[in-house]
């Protein structure tokens, strides 16, 4: 018997939010846990159980996509969150993934495509929908700006972060409670990915991208 992920779809949009549905019924991977309209009735839903995998829609009414996400995340929920959007804005695009979105896709996709990237995202991997992928590098205008920092890992973009507002490695370590030497090889590792000289350039690049 092959192995198949649950999935809660999230989505303010009844009809979209049917038809999605359909899509994950008709895939023997995938098995739909629940489907819910707004994002506290997708925080209520697993409150005793958590699906493997959340389809997220990012401009909900009320809460929206990244407030939900940010709930998700703040209450140690370890659920795989993939975000299936009409906007393909780099700025929305940036902040999901930092908030720990595990994919961004596009509403528009081919139902294939969408579906083989959710399970993409199943396999552990960052997915991000073609369209959104060519939009980025085509704004970082051949610097690669987005894309390194489409690179980092979570805790990377934690210390990214931490560095930006000026914090001391002793500071990052205290703060995330690792040691002194860790913070020392993630920021080695993020000056390598951000091909920047100094952890000064580094910042400036990151809160200017």
């Amino acid at each position: 018997m092959s192995l198949s992920y649950s999935v809660l779809v999230v989505d303010d949009h009844p009809l979209l939010r049917k038809g999605i549905c359909q899509l994950i019924e008709a895939e023997d991977e995938f098995e739909l846990f629940g489907e819910v309209g707004s994002g506290l009735d997708a925080l209520a839903s697993m409150r005793d159980d958590e699906p493997d995998l959340v389809v997220l829609d990012l401009n909900m009414k009320g809460m929206s996509g990244l407030d939900t996400l940010n709930a998700i995340r703040a209450d140690g929920i370890t659920s795989k969150v993939a975000i299936l959007t009409v906007s393909d804005n780099k700025q929305d695009v940036l902040r999901l993934m930092r908030a720990g979105a595990d994919g961004y896709l596009l509403k528009d996709s081919d139902p294939d495509d969408l579906i083989d990237s959710l399970k993409q995202v199943m396999l552990g991997k960052q997915v991000l929908s073609e369209q959104v992928s060519a939009y980025l590098t085509e704004q970082g205008q051949g610097k690669g700006e987005p894309n390194w920092i489409m690179s980092l890992t979570p805790r990377e973009l934690q210390i990214l972060q931490l560095v930006a507002e000026g914090m001391s490695n002793r500071l990052i370590s205290e703060n995330l409670h690792i040691s002194e030497g860790t913070v020392k090889v993630h920021i080695k590792n993020l000056l390598r990915k951000a091909d920047a000289k100094s952890r000064t350039e580094m910042a400036v690049r990151f809160l200017n991208q």
